[in-house]
């Protein structure tokens, strides 16, 4: 690695810790909204415990995205593969869209993200190499694997908002599209499927993460 790409890895992982994001396209909104619908007024209506629910949503799907800007990180820095460098790093930019508008949903809410964000970007990161260290073909479908249980997450997230959330709704849609287009160019360039007992630890320790997030 030369010290460019030292400098700029180094930075990413304190931009993704700190959340301090990048945004390459602008918050989703809703098409079900006209122009003139006013976000505020309608969230002013919203009461405390409603508000707390969208907040810790949203803080769990800001540390998945800390979580994947780690594992591209590591896959990307494990792989000797041109083209899947390039793979990861376009699939990372993406996800550091949904990192910035998780971040400011947040803000928008009055709450936080997780306080444990170190924690959680170390750990993705240590587990992102090991799984690039088994070669391309299980690097990919971990990938392809993570990238379809953050999806079924999402989905479970979107039955749980509040309909009237409209911004919190646009912003879990958009990245649901999103995770799905990752995992189908994972396998599509040639992830493999995960073992089972592989597949539930993922899950398992999933459910840990973000019961942990939902609060803290």
């Amino acid at each position: 690695m030369t010290l460019d790409e030292f400098i700029s890895e180094f930075d990413r992982s304190l931009r993704s810790m700190t959340g301090v994001s990048r945004m390459s396209r602008p918050v989703p909104e809703s098409a079900a909204l006209s122009p003139e619908h006013n976000l505020l007024a309608e969230e002013s209506q919203l009461t405390e415990k409603e508000r707390a629910h969208s907040a810790g949503l949203m803080r769990v799907n800001h540390v998945g995205e800390v979580c994947a800007q780690a594992l591209y990180q590591a896959q990307k820095l494990a792989t000797r593969s041109p083209e899947l460098k390039a793979s990861f790093e376009q699939a990372a930019r993406e996800e550091e869209d949904h990192l910035a508008w998780t971040s400011k949903r947040l803000k928008d809410l009055e709450s936080r993200p997780s306080l444990l964000n170190p924690l959680w970007y170390a750990g993705a990161l240590a587990i992102g190499f090991v799984a690039g260290r088994f070669g391309d073909r299980a690097s990919l479908g971990f990938m392809a694997e993570t990238e379809r249980q953050v999806e079924h997450h999402l989905d479970g997230h979107m039955k749980t908002l509040l309909v009237n959330d409209h911004a919190s709704r646009a912003i879990v849609e958009q990245m649901r599209l999103d995770e799905s287009a990752h995992a189908a160019a994972a396998i599509g360039a040639g992830g493999g499927e995960m073992p089972f007992p592989v597949r539930a630890m993922m899950r398992a320790a999933s459910k840990v993460m973000t019961a942990t997030a939902y609060y803290i």
